[in-house]
């Protein structure tokens, strides 16, 4: 099926990480993931604090970044990990989607990073790789580790605010970015071996049924960060494109966002005070481009 070309929006540099913090050196995750380049850094789940701060994970140096918004860069916690997703609880607290540690939290204060969801019934997480919230607290959750289409096991859980871990599916080939409609009936999930993104309709038990392909991608490496505008459409990061794109709620695309640097659009946010500022983790140079959108990106869980 072919759609009208998409409009054009154009983006320009916000951040960069700064050469006192880029970090050039071996990791065991850049050797899985990066062909075995030294990656200095590599940024992903960029979410906004209610003070305007933009926080920012590094994966490879197991690093949680914090950008002021004149664009400056503080290091606010380190340790023995790889943290990918990030998003922020409405007291404050940062819960990570760690690829070797399951799912963390972060005093933001102390700079403490703590375990909430390492494993399950003894088990490792394949890697967890991006969350979010649904409104009464419970997190949805991707497990992508190395899965893919000769492999497709991934799995999305639900971690619910009472505590208990629930397995919506383990048959997806590498589960990415995340995200829930307005009305949370229905979970998007980015699958990007596939070049794809997933529509899974939540039944009124809370598990899926009649999952299928909501958007089928070409090009590139595929979807990574994915978020819902307020108009029920969705933005989707594609690398390996040095895009986003913006999809209506019908699943046509309606504008594209290029990158100014490399084709390493990771992951996304939205900020200003009308959510019309698009943000985006350029991983490949270790900036954070912005955009000017025409639309507005859904409201934040932690700012509710």
């Amino acid at each position: 099926m072919l759609f009208a070309p998409p409009q054009r929006i154009a983006t320009t540099v916000f951040a960069r990480v700064p050469d006192r913090l880029r970090r050039a050196r071996r990791t065991d995750w850049a050797d899985a993931n990066r062909g075995g380049l030294h990656a200095d850094c590599f940024l992903e789940g960029p979410s906004f604090d209610r003070d305007g701060n933009l926080w920012v994970t590094d994966i490879p140096n197991g690093r949680i970044l914090r950008v002021s918004p004149a664009g400056e860069f503080e290091l606010i916690a380190e340790y023995d990990g790889e943290p990918n997703g990030l998003k922020i609880d409405r007291d404050g607290r940062i819960f990570l989607a760690d690829y070797k540690n399951g799912i963390l939290r972060l005093d933001p204060r102390s700079g403490t990073v703590e375990p909430v969801m390492p494993r399950r019934h003894s088990e490792r997480f394949r890697g967890p790789n991006d969350l979010v919230f649904a409104g009464n607290g419970d997190l949805y959750f991707t497990d992508q580790g190395q899965t893919g289409l000769h492999d497709p096991t991934g799995r999305v859980y639900r971690l619910t605010a009472a505590g208990r871990l629930e397995c919506l599916t383990d048959r997806v080939p590498s589960p990415n970015g995340i995200a829930l409609s307005p009305d949370e009936k229905t979970l998007y999930i980015a699958v990007t071996r596939a070049n794809a993104v997933w529509r899974m309709p939540l039944m009124p038990d809370g598990f899926p049924s009649k999952v299928g392909n909501f958007l089928q991608l070409s090009g590139g490496v595929g979807p990574d960060g994915i978020a819902v505008l307020a108009s029920g459409g969705v933005a989707v990061c594609h690398v390996g494109l040095g895009a986003v794109w913006l999809f209506g709620p019908t699943g046509e695309p309606e504008w594209r966002v290029d990158s100014c640097a490399g084709h390493g659009t990771t992951n996304l946010a939205f900020g200003g005070a009308d959510r019309r500022t698009l943000y985006v983790t350029e991983s490949e140079s270790g900036q954070i481009l912005k955009a000017d959108l025409p639309v507005a990106g859904l409201g934040l869980y932690s700012h509710a």
